[in-house]
């Protein structure tokens, strides 16, 4: 017999009945009946349960262990009693009746439950990741993480894509993220930096004459966390493809995207292929985001001219002043109390608005609500006319500038949605976000800078670049949108040096700064590239979504907290005076740090 295990504990079932069989595991419960003593003994495949009587010289034993201590246990499989089958557990039909039991490492004093979810602090779970990690809902989003890239690699390789590995230590570049930095002790003063993903790499890839290249790339970005966004490092599977147009891009993406989902969704409904392409402008202005959350049936439209020129001199003045009135039509919704409506309007001004105006439609007829008795008919007229309201229904308006305005529709628009809870359950809406502009004006410098991608193609090439506004250029640029959250980027590459010499002199970059920033690139580029394009959807998104998890360092093993801390091997840590010796560095401390 195995020193260890004859059997795991998802394994045994009635046909193991009579047999002798060895088990290994965690004391995931106990539960002492007096004569008798439970034990369900856990591993990663699954939980069985064990029995002993009073009668066994090892009774004691048993009855004394901690939970989550690692024992080993030899008996007989039996039938449990009809009484105490538990459909639940795939072995809750049968029970090992303990003979022999060996202490294989007892469990001290536990810091939190792990049989249980007893909403222990984060600070803690994350100090003991390892218990944490034993709990069945985290254990079961790892394993959930596996199988998606392992499903997700498989699926690459079956469309010709190569498995290829980049640098980690690499060269700085200027993507829009603080670097890490790694000091190179053989080049004092010098530093490598930790790729925030492997962008130049993979169009190299593409200039050396490969033509489909993938890897589940990690990736490194000195950031604040967010929910759905960890601090250091993240995974995204990073591929590039040469001679392709968009489409050819989006048809690979899709599909990904779409196979993984339906392979993991439980039941929930995937977009069907193709997925809706919406330009940047028109999600903007319709949803309120360029990450539209689809399955919120609301929808933004303009309503500046109904109020133009008005007795609601409140709009009027500012729609004067160059501002826009966008809308929100709520089906259904002039029953609802004045309380719902009053809800809304404070939480407009505890985000800095003035409020959150509305009409309501009642069914007889009458429009109510304080803008109401402000409009004529023939406005009131033009406000159903535009956003398409009927008796019953409510209309939400905003006034602002026109970007900071459709930003905050957009929020409003969720917050209604949330409200009423119509915001569609137990599906996943995609999307892809298209046209992005090339350049936007950089509200710090007043200047014209990128607004995405600095290596994408702009749309027209050179002739654009030449002969048209900046601020009117779009690009070959893409996002693919699950439920709202961003699951990735990409861009038909600029692989012209003389496009990227233009597109980067428009923001203000001179051709020196380009080979020194992007020298590898920029140099391959002189010798034949390719065109070609890509994306990178984000690992620990999809993971997330799949696992309907909210916040992601439940799919991660091992997390930082939101300050970048790793608790359990408590880094960062203070280098010691003989690495900094080594490696010519000097640590100069913030004054207020004590």
């Amino acid at each position: 017999m195995h020193k260890f295990r004859t059997h795991n504990c998802g394994e045994l079932s009635e046909k193991n009945i009579g047999e002798k069989v060895k088990l290994s595991g965690w004391v995931l419960r106990k539960r002492d009946h007096g004569s008798l003593v439970f034990i369900d003994l856990r591993d990663h495949y699954g939980v069985t349960q064990c029995v002993i009587d009073s009668d066994s010289p090892l009774f004691n034993a048993v009855q004394e262990t901690r939970t989550e201590s690692v024992i080993t246990v030899v008996g007989s499989v039996v039938k449990r009693t009809e009484d105490t089958i538990n459909t639940e557990l795939k072995t809750g039909m049968v029970e090992l009746s303990i003979e022999e039991f060996l202490m294989e490492n007892p469990a001290k004093v536990l810091p939190f439950l792990v049989n249980e979810d007893d909403n222990s602090p984060e600070d803690i779970r994350l100090k003991y990741r390892f218990l944490d990690l034993r709990r069945e809902k985290t254990h079961n989003n790892i394993v959930m993480r596996s199988k998606i890239i392992s499903f997700i690699r498989r699926k690459m390789e079956s469309l010709g894509f190569l498995e290829m590995q980049t640098p980690i230590l690499t060269a700085s570049s200027p993507e829009g993220a603080r670097d890490f930095l790694v000091p190179a002790r053989k080049h004092p003063g010098k530093f490598y930096a930790l790729p925030q993903a492997p962008q130049q790499f993979k169009q190299l890839l593409m200039t050396s004459g490969f033509d489909r290249y993938f890897q589940i790339a990690p990736c490194f970005r000195d950031e604040d966390a967010r929910a759905d966004r960890t601090p250091g490092e993240f995974y995204q599977l990073d591929f590039e493809m040469a001679y392709v147009e968009q489409e050819d891009v989006f048809k690979v993406l899709e599909d990904v995207m779409y196979s993984t989902f339906k392979e993991f969704a439980n039941g929930k409904k995937v977009t069907g292929l193709p997925f809706p392409r919406i330009p940047y402008l028109e999600s903007m202005f319709k949803y309120g985001s360029d990450k539209p959350d689809l399955r919120n049936p609301l929808e933004i439209t303009d309503t500046t001219e109904a109020f133009k020129g008005s007795d609601f001199s409140l709009f009027a003045n500012l729609i004067a002043k160059g501002n826009f009135v966008r809308a929100i039509k709520v089906k259904n919704t002039s029953t609802q109390p004045r309380s719902f409506f009053d809800k809304l309007n404070e939480w407009a001004r505890k985000e800095g608005q003035g409020g959150l105006g509305y009409i309501i439609f009642d069914v007889d007829g009458s429009c109510k609500g304080p803008i109401a008795s402000k409009l004529s008919e023939d406005r009131i007229a033009l406000i159903k006319k535009n956003t398409g309201a009927e008796s019953g229904d409510s209309v939400f308006f905003i006034c602002g500038k026109e970007l900071k305005d459709v930003k905050f529709a957009g929020n409003a628009r969720t917050k209604i949605a949330e409200e009423l809870d119509i915001i569609e359950k137990d599906v996943f809406k995609f999307c892809l976000i298209v046209d992005f502009p090339m350049y936007e004006i950089n509200e710090e410098t007043n200047q014209v800078d990128f607004s995405h991608n600095p290596f994408s193609m702009p749309q027209g090439g050179l002739d654009a670049l030449n002969n048209k506004d900046p601020l009117e250029i779009l690009a070959y640029q893409y996002d693919i949108v699950c439920n709202g959250i961003e699951l990735s980027s990409g861009a038909i590459r600029n692989h012209r040096p003389d496009i990227m010499t233009r597109a980067f002199e428009i923001a203000g970059y001179g051709r020196d700064e380009i080979e020194k920033n992007f020298a590898g690139m920029f140099n391959a580029f002189q010798y034949g590239a390719p065109p070609h394009g890509g994306s990178a959807p984000g690992i620990d998104r999809i993971v997330m979504l799949l696992t309907d998890s909210i916040n992601i360092r439940e799919i991660i093993a091992f997390p930082l907290t939101q300050t970048g801390e790793d608790l359990m091997m408590n880094a960062p840590t203070q280098a010691k005076e003989k690495h900094l010796k080594e490696l010519h560095i000097r640590v100069e401390m913030p004054k207020n740090t004590k």
